[in-house]
């Protein structure tokens, strides 16, 4: 048996925006710098030990045609002035031997930040459960992310977000993107 767990992870986005919707996608791919992998979507956990690299360092990891793991959010729209955001969140725990959360925004009429902080809400919400804090779904995320931090028990959350307005006669597609990577 394989044991495929990912050692590193990296954060990327992209828009494009094209006559035809599988185009826009792929302009969105290429834009977040992954359009040359074949994508494969897996949920949302980050494994223990899985070390946040940078962008660049990661997209320099890649090879043309590889398979690749990732956990990506995605919306298109072809409505003129439509808006359209995708967000990954990512709630890392302080005990590094426990998995933590990727989440996924896949947002119509939200724009960046609502959907930033939604998937961070959505990551630690996640976590946090798992570690036993119970938060009231109901505050708002700047008022939950000050009690998931001051808990020690997740150590930090962050987001990769991409919002577009659609536009006359084209697709949009918006993506973002956790790669993960192996050894």
């Amino acid at each position: 048996m394989i044991n495929m767990v990912p050692k590193r992870v990296f954060l990327t986005k992209g828009v494009g925006r094209h006559k035809y919707q599988l185009k826009s996608f792929e302009e969105a791919l290429r834009k977040a710098g992954v359009a040359q992998q074949n994508l494969v979507q897996v949920s949302s956990i980050l494994p223990p030990k899985c070390k946040i690299i940078s962008r660049e360092k990661g997209l320099a990891q890649l090879t043309p045609g590889e398979i690749c793991f990732c956990v990506m959010a995605r919306a298109d729209t072809n409505e003129h002035g439509r808006l359209v955001a995708s967000s990954v969140g990512i709630a890392v725990p302080k005990d590094t031997k426990k998995w933590g959360y990727l989440s996924e925004v896949h947002g119509h009429g939200m724009n960046r930040a609502e959907a930033a902080d939604m998937s961070e809400d959505l990551a630690a919400g996640m976590l946090g459960t798992t570690l036993g804090l119970e938060v009231d779904p109901d505050k708002a995320w700047s008022e939950k992310e000050q009690v998931y931090k001051s808990s020690g028990l997740i150590i930090r959350t962050s987001n990769v977000t991409q919002a577009a307005r659609g536009q006359k006669d084209l697709w949009t597609t918006t993506v973002a993107i956790a790669m993960f990577l192996f050894d």
